[in-house]
């Protein structure tokens, strides 16, 4: 099992709940497929440059520990789902696994 951080930046166009029940779905495919670390919403940001015409996305930060194999499935979830904007999901090395 490894750590991995994954950012997830979604549409400021949904509503606050509609932004929740996405979110959630995403939790529960990484709670499905592993354990999660930490969850920190850091709620809505101005994006630098504007994605779809949008100037404003909902940021969340998910820290979790899975096998190999799932960050790339994860992956293929949002890139296919409408409302999110961008995702990003980084493997953490083994030095920071140790703090």
């Amino acid at each position: 099992m490894a750590k991995y951080e994954t950012m997830l930046v979604t549409s400021s166009a949904l509503d606050e709940e509609a932004t929740a029940t996405l979110v959630g779905k995403f939790k529960a495919l990484i709670e499905k497929n592993g354990t999660i670390d930490s969850v920190d919403e850091w709620g809505k940001r101005r994006l630098a440059y504007p994605i779809n015409d949008e100037t404003d996305g909902v940021y969340t930060i998910i820290n979790f520990t899975s096998g190999p194999d799932f960050p790339a499935e994860l992956d293929r979830v949002y890139k296919i789902t409408d409302g999110v904007l961008r995702s990003m999901i980084v493997a953490k090395p083994e030095a920071e696994e140790a703090k």
